[in-house]
């Protein structure tokens, strides 16, 4: 399986975005968190990719999963977990 397209995700870089993980159900979601983007890169492994949201701290997707994306969400489900990524843009007034 392919590597995430680390291209795909460094457009919500600088955007406000609303983060949430669901499990495989989509039951169990927690609780959202409001941030912005300030960089995406893989992990030195490459296992991961690693969404800052400040300058130390980040949330890693497993770089293995599998993707789906629109204009306004991005989100990766992990078949190992059963957990499911989202990033989504938020509207700024």
């Amino acid at each position: 399986m392919e590597l995430i397209n680390i291209e795909d995700v460094k457009r919500f870089t600088g955007l406000p975005v609303e983060i949430f993980i669901q499990d495989e159900q989509g039951g169990d979601r927690g609780a959202s968190v409001k941030k912005t983007i300030k960089k995406v890169q893989y992990c030195p492994d490459k296992t991961h990719i690693r969404f800052y949201i400040d300058d130390f701290y980040f949330f890693a997707v497993p770089a293995k999963s599998k993707v789906n994306w629109s204009d306004e969400v991005w989100s990766a489900f992990d078949a190992d977990s059963g957990l499911t990524y989202n990033v989504k843009k938020v509207q700024v007034f």
